[in-house]
């Protein structure tokens, strides 16, 4: 097997953890490396919980639209036609416009 561990490999490994750590000793390391993984996965599940109650109150918050709506909504409201536009460059119009009529 090229650049993986194979069933060779693998037994040698387990050989010298044996002599290295004693057989008493690799079941107590195996549970705790199986409680830290846990933990761990614990900890990436309660942050992609966070990040998506995060981003749902921000849908909530644009009345469900996608940035890109909300943008051609705002288009439309100063009396542009965004079609076949670059979003960065209908954004910058579009603040450009906004700006102007909030001036007058």
């Amino acid at each position: 097997m090229v650049g993986g561990i194979g069933p060779l490999e693998l037994t040698i490994l387990l050989g010298l953890l044996f002599i290295l750590f004693g057989a008493d000793k690799l079941p107590e390391m195996a549970n705790a490396l199986g409680r830290s993984k846990g933990e761990f996965q614990k900890g990436l599940n309660d942050t992609n919980q966070l990040a998506t109650a995060t981003q749902t109150v921000t849908d909530l918050e644009a009345g469900g639209r996608t940035p890109d709506q909300v943008l051609m909504e705002r288009a439309k409201a100063v009396g542009m036609n965004p079609a076949g536009m670059a979003i960065d460059e209908l954004e910058k119009k579009v603040t450009a416009l906004e700006a102007l009529s909030s001036d007058e």
